[in-house]
């Protein structure tokens, strides 16, 4: 299986994302053109060689109107904190706003979901990935609202509406179709630290936006590092196309790539994928167990909801007649061996057990894809699982909840209306 492993040691920025996508391509330079060949008003793309603590890897810029923008914080080192209204330059210079070089005054667009949809569509590209970056910005919008309490209807996006921003979020998603992996798998990601200043005041990273986005997908504050290391473009990114979040599996590479962001660190600050191929039909895993009776039922819930964050694979439990004839619980946590460690503490820390049982198990697993249909109500993901004999599909959730939420209709109502497209 072509698996394109996405490692986010250094967190997850657009640029930096596209740029990597970009050194695994076979000619970076001829893929430039045919981005700079797509019609987004005003925009062109340069890559460049760029080098980070000795490792050289590409650097995507992103000219608006015959200028780029450069980061205040490249401007000003000696700052701590920078005005960063959309938190998405701390990190790489996402490219996030821009500049009106008339007043040399920073100027930022507002637009709203459908004023990006409008550029979206007089896009000189496929109507896939046209859908690709309209359901990444619906990610985006769903964040904010929920955030400031806005319907999404009402969102207007600060620089991640800027031109540059839609252009390295167009980027990627071009990109991701040009490589056309079989799965995507994204490590757990490192958010940075410290604090970055918005335009509601000071707020902690990852900022309130990112924070939500990254709900679900493994991730960890540096204790090096206090800057902003993932923004809400690259949460935004790897939630909407990551099929996966663990450690790199094992697979035969192919290809390797980096993307540079701006600032320097004392950790080199790229984003690395890796092309190769893997076996997904079986895999080493560890199980978990341990007995519980005495914990409430919302206590074992966030502790079930922590062990997922921490990077397990499934979590469950099991009712079961303890010692002195108690009610009780088994835990049961699978994972796979490298994050064995973490989980043995995480266990401990968020449930009262005094002890964990630990088998090896051989786990197979179906080949797993995700395609996407046309139904009434535009297109939706329908991810399908295959081998040994079997055959299996099932519409995206997220999807289903969404039309759900615009329509008034029940999701059993649209699976029955819906299921049965291919």
């Amino acid at each position: 299986m072509k698996t394109l492993y996405v490692e986010c040691k250094m967190g997850a920025a657009g640029d930096m994302l596209g740029a990597a996508l970009l050194s695994l391509c076979e000619e970076p330079e001829e893929v430039v053109n045919e981005l700079n060949s797509l019609g987004i008003q005003n925009i062109e793309y340069k890559l460049e060689d760029s080098e980070k603590c000795g490792i050289v890897g590409k650097h995507l810029r992103v000219i608006v109107n015959g200028v780029e923008e450069i980061p205040e914080e490249k401007l000003d080192n000696d700052k701590h904190v920078h005005d960063d209204h959309s938190h998405e330059y701390e990190h790489s210079h996402e490219h996030e706003h821009s500049h009106n070089h008339d007043d040399d005054h920073h100027h930022h667009d507002h637009r709203s979901l459908y004023e990006i949809e409008d550029i979206i569509e007089s896009m000189n590209i496929s109507k896939d990935i046209k859908s690709d970056i309209r359901e990444v910005y619906e990610l985006l919008a769903e964040a904010e609202s929920s955030v400031h309490g806005v319907p999404v209807d009402k969102i207007h996006f600060h620089e991640v509406g800027d031109l540059d921003a839609i252009a390295d979020i167009t980027a990627v998603c071009y990109l991701i179709h040009k490589l056309s992996p079989d799965k995507i798998v994204v490590s757990p990601v490192n958010v940075g630290g410290g604090v970055v200043k918005a335009a509601h005041g000071i707020l902690p990273v990852p900022a309130p936006a990112t924070a939500l986005l990254l709900k679900g997908i493994p991730s960890y504050e540096s204790e090096v590092i206090k800057s902003e290391l993932c923004t809400p473009t690259g949460a935004a990114l790897i939630k909407y196309f990551a099929d996966d979040f663990s450690t790199q599996p094992t697979m035969a590479v192919e290809k390797i790539g980096y993307g540079t962001g701006n600032k320097d660190f004392p950790q080199a600050n790229v984003l690395r994928v890796i092309l190769g191929e893997t076996n997904e039909d079986s895999e080493y895993v560890l199980e978990l167990v341990c007995n519980i009776d005495d914990m409430t039922a919302e206590e074992l819930g966030f502790a079930t909801e922590m062990l997922f964050e921490a990077g397990a694979l499934e979590v469950y439990t099991i009712a079961a007649d303890m010692k002195k004839n108690r009610p009780g619980t088994v835990l049961c946590c699978v994972c796979k061996q490298d994050v064995r460690d973490h989980l043995v503490e995480q266990i401990f820390k968020y449930t009262t057990t005094l002890g964990i049982r630990e088998n090896l198990c051989n786990r197979y697993v179906l080949t797993r894809e995700v395609k996407k249909i046309e139904t009434p109500y535009g297109e939706i993901r329908k991810k399908y699982a295959y081998g040994y004999n079997v055959t299996r599909s099932k519409l995206e959730y997220e999807d289903l909840a969404g039309i759900a939420r615009r329509t008034g209709k029940s999701i059993i109502e649209l699976k029955n209306e819906i299921g049965e497209i291919d």
